[in-house]
């Protein structure tokens, strides 16, 4: 029973098994789902090296994009005299006293130890460094470490600027991936270290929750949009950030929307189980929902959460799919010249007597890891369906901080009305200036763009802002404290500063109601937005003589119910 046991842990945690050097695959014309290699006896599936390889090459794109964006905009976020102080946040959980004793557990970020403009550019650069030596595959499981810890050490500081899905899933996607990936330092396609089985199905596990679990939601939220199939009908023009091509959707016929809410349930309930079935109908569903994923990245600006759930999709393929399609000699580029003898030659000497020393302790790290990573993922799952359950829920709690094993849940419920908030300035309390934003709808005559997978944490937060009120989403009033002293980091979250010469002595916060225009309209007038002026957001802020902001008044208005 001991022997039985310790082989199925080593078959789950070891690397799969490959064929042979000298049995290479050699594809036909023939479809790709009919093609076979040449099979050598006891090799019974095919193996996942190619789509490791690009999914990671992908994985490290990824993070490379969001430390880009991170660059721009953190100092205005969380630096010393940005929006939300990072230095703030974590003094608060320090001297609090029931977080005192676990505030590096409560906050897993590196920055507790410096949280100043220089080093937050600091983490920024090196998540940019290993992100692109993530890419170009130098040291692709030290890389992603490094990466995955300064993401995590954003995010945990961010405060209301991390509250998204999309940022679990890159911290759920890169923690498995560092089990996944190959070792060495420059492993090409690594065919001596295949990845893991339970590494691979964790990322597909992540790929079919993501889909299945947005698909529940909407039928549990009780939004009657979903079920009267009215959802898509003004989807493209109320998202964060709607994009040009969405805005032509926008005008399709009603038919057009209501099957693509069927299209969407077909595939976020249905297809994506095609993930457990035999490998052809795996292979039919990568084809299937990529197309689905492609339309969603052209009609909406979703940062990168839909380039990482395109991605993980190519996990379902496998190298017979991959090396039919790849020419020969890109295959030849990433494999090297000595592909076939790197796949069977052990290494020599130390490192060999190395490797078989460690390997136990390695299993055994990977199989703790990985296990809490699918117990707390599954059991979340499983209390969507039955929340009075009782399971273990200390794990939840431990893993909590880190955001590596999420519940995700999509537009359970859609928006059916535009709101967007806009910041003004005044030095007489009479004439108001607003102050242009970089990426989100404010001028009517300006087209939306195609942003992602670039991130405007700031603008992005905006929208959730306007679904909500003031005393919610304090940040807004915050913003308006800094506008006042005009502050540089700030101000270059926003597209101009229009008091360049002195900061105003007054600064607001109103909220428009925004509808994409007609066809004709815009064909006439090149408008693509008309808005109307709702009233006042927040609190408008006055400069007082000894250099701190008051309160003018107080507004009444609330936006109405989307």
């Amino acid at each position: 029973m001991k022997e039985q046991l310790l082989a199925v842990i080593t078959w789950l945690l070891g690397p799969e098994k490959l064929r042979p050097p000298d049995r290479p695959i050699e594809l036909d014309s023939r479809s790709w789902l009919e093609a076979q290699p040449p099979k050598p006896p006891g090799e019974t599936k095919p193996t996942h090296l190619w789509p490791r390889w690009i999914f990671l090459r992908c994985l490290g794109l990824i993070y490379f994009s969001a430390f880009y964006s991170f660059a721009f905009q953190i100092k205005g976020l969380i630096g010393p005299d940005g929006i939300l102080p990072a230095r703030d946040y974590l003094h608060a959980i320090a001297t609090s006293p029931n977080v005192r004793a676990e505030r590096f557990w409560f906050a897993p970020t590196l920055l507790w130890f410096g949280s100043s403009d220089r080093a937050l550019m600091l983490v920024c650069w090196i998540g940019l460094i290993a992100s692109m030596l993530v890419v170009i595959n130098s040291w692709p499981r030290g890389m992603l470490f490094v990466c995955f810890l300064c993401f995590l050490s954003f995010i945990a500081a961010a405060q209301d600027f991390s509250s998204y899905q999309s940022d679990g899933m890159l911290l759920e996607a890169g923690f498995i991936s560092l089990f996944c990936a190959p070792p060495g330092f420059w492993p090409r396609l690594a065919p001596g270290n295949g990845p893991s089985r339970f590494s691979m199905f964790l990322l597909q596990w992540e790929w079919f929750r993501i889909y299945f679990e947005s698909g529940v939601v909407k039928l549990a939220s009780g939004d009657q949009s979903w079920r009267h199939l009215t959802a898509m009908d003004d989807y493209y023009q109320n998202g964060p950030l709607p994009s040009w091509i969405g805005y032509h959707v926008q005008h399709f016929p009603h038919w057009f929307h209501a099957s693509t809410v069927i299209l969407t349930f077909a595939v976020e309930l249905v297809l994506v189980w095609m993930l457990f079935l035999p490998r052809r109908l795996r292979i039919a569903c990568f084809c299937l929902v990529t197309p689905f994923e492609i339309g969603i990245i052209l009609t909406a600006n979703y940062t990168f959460l839909n380039y990482l759930v395109l991605c993980l999709g190519f996990l379902l393929l496998d190298d017979r799919v991959v090396e039919w399609i790849l020419p020969q000699r890109i295959r030849k580029l990433v494999q090297g010249k000595d592909f076939s003898r790197a796949s069977t030659a052990p290494p020599a000497g130390w490192r060999q007597r190395w490797r078989e020393y460690s390997r136990p302790v390695g299993m055994g790290i990977s199989g703790i890891c990985l296990g809490m990573v699918f117990y707390v993922a599954t059991v979340q799952l499983v209390w969507m369906f039955v929340p009075e359950l009782t399971l273990p829920q200390a794990p939840v709690e431990w893993l909590d901080p880190f955001r590596i094993a999420n519940r995700y849940g999509l537009f359970a419920v859609m928006t059916h009305a535009r709101y967007e908030i806009e910041f003004q300035g005044s030095t007489d309390g009479k004439t108001w200036i607003p102050y242009p934003f970089r990426y989100k709808p404010q001028d009517p005559n300006k087209a939306p763009g195609i942003y992602a997978p670039y991130q405007p944490r700031f603008e992005w937060n905006l929208w959730f802002a306007s679904l909500g009120s003031w005393q919610q989403y304090k940040f807004v009033v915050w913003t308006e404290a800094r506008l006042l002293q005009n502050s540089r980091d700030v101000l270059k979250l926003f597209a101009a500063n229009p008091f360049p010469l002195s900061p105003p002595k007054e600064v607001r916060a109103v909220i428009y109601q925004y509808w994409f225009t007609d066809l004709k309209t815009k064909r006439e007038q090149g408008t693509w937005w008309r808005r109307q002026l709702l009233g006042e957001y927040a609190p408008a802020l006055e400069m007082q003589s000894n250099g701190r902001p008051a309160v003018l008044d107080i507004p009444t208005f609330s936006p109405p119910e989307p």
